[in-house]
């Protein structure tokens, strides 16, 4: 198959899928590098994927409503692709697809198309019966006759953006623990008087610790009771650093604890461990990548005692709703699992 003149690629949110989606952008311009590849992208995201080398992004700006649509229209008008990859079965996206022109118009399987979305597509990718986002994402480079290899990441990050996550770290340690403590949703939040015992075990174990996140008043509060019930010293950076800045001081921390959140995802391109902490969503499908051995699974035993089911069993996507659910999650397993990602990583 001749190299497409022209790919344009529809993945708008979130941050942690973006990630994913990030290693087949890098993977589509590593295979065909004089390919002209454009990304409608959400803005959060953008201000992330921006300097990729060889990706135009086009910005579709979901807080402008219905203009967002006649936006995206104007910034390609003209344009035509030769293909379409529809990564995102979400009626927001397969509406923003009919601005884009494209011979080709590759979407999901059929068992993992919903809102309408074949009636945007006039091909499909391959179903796979590995769970993970990115798995399903690699089917779309499979589209293109990309093999499919280890999957890597190259986010951009500026030297100024270095140069502040240098300025971060706690000189007198050489260890660095980041806890990134707030998801998206807060039912998927652990418990900050847990996190703090872990901080402080942590801290015991010779490392620096930092709170990372974005600057929304529930993410600061959360920290702020993190470092309230912490007996040791943990700087507390949330709500200070740009994505690219935080980008940066991920790829120098040695350890990452998260939640189901885009940060953990985040740290899996900047090649740093994971420990992911999962109750209400299958780790196995949007679980940090390359770090699947460190997640502590709290989602498994309540699939089983809510719906007798294993994830393998379950719908794809299936989620549990609950707000006690990370409570299921101990002190001493996340201890526990940072011990073995010490050993294991020589740390």
């Amino acid at each position: 198959m001749p190299a497409p003149r022209s790919i344009c690629l529809l993945r708008l949110s979130a941050i942690g899928d973006t990630c994913n989606a990030a290693a087949v952008v890098q993977a589509i311009h590593d295979h065909y590098p004089d390919t002209e590849i454009t990304w409608i992208i959400g803005k959060a995201e953008a201000s992330l994927m921006s300097g990729m080398p060889g990706v135009k992004l086009v910005v579709f700006d979901k807080t402008e409503g219905w203009r967002a649509y006649t936006n995206l229209r104007k910034k390609l008008k003209g344009q035509s692709f030769d293909v379409l990859l529809l990564m995102q079965v979400a009626l927001r996206a397969n509406l923003a697809s009919l601005c884009i022109s494209a011979k080709r118009r590759i979407g999901y399987d059929k068992a993992k198309s919903k809102e309408l979305h074949s009636l945007f597509i006039n091909e499909r990718i391959e179903a796979t019966d590995k769970p993970h986002v990115l798995d399903t994402f690699l089917q779309f480079q499979k589209a293109l006759d990309i093999p499919l290899e280890a999957p890597r990441w190259s986010l951009p990050v500026t030297e100024q953006d270095q140069a502040w996550a240098q300025q971060q770290i706690d000189a007198h340690r050489t260890k660095h623990l980041v806890i990134v403590p707030a998801a998206s949703n807060s039912e998927r939040n652990w418990l900050p008087e847990r996190y703090a015992a872990v901080a402080d075990y942590a801290a015991d174990k010779g490392f620096a610790v930092y709170l990372c996140g974005g600057p929304n008043p529930t993410e600061k509060s959360l920290a702020e009771a993190v470092q309230a019930h912490a007996q040791a010293p943990v700087r507390n950076l949330v709500g200070h650093s740009s994505l690219k800045q935080l980008q940066a001081f991920l790829k120098v921390a040695d350890v990452v604890i998260a939640p189901d959140t885009g940060p953990a995802h985040m740290a899996v391109a900047a090649g740093t461990p994971v420990i992911g902490l999962y109750a209400h969503s299958n780790p196995s499908r949007t679980g940090p990548y390359l770090w699947q051995q460190y997640v502590v699974d709290a989602y498994t035993p309540a699939l089983k005692e809510s719906r007798g089911e294993t994830p393998e069993q379950a719908q794809w996507g299936q989620r549990l709703k609950g707000a006690h659910l990370m409570e299921r999650i101990t002190t001493e397993q996340v201890c526990s699992m940072l011990d073995r990602c010490i050993q294991e990583q020589e740390l």
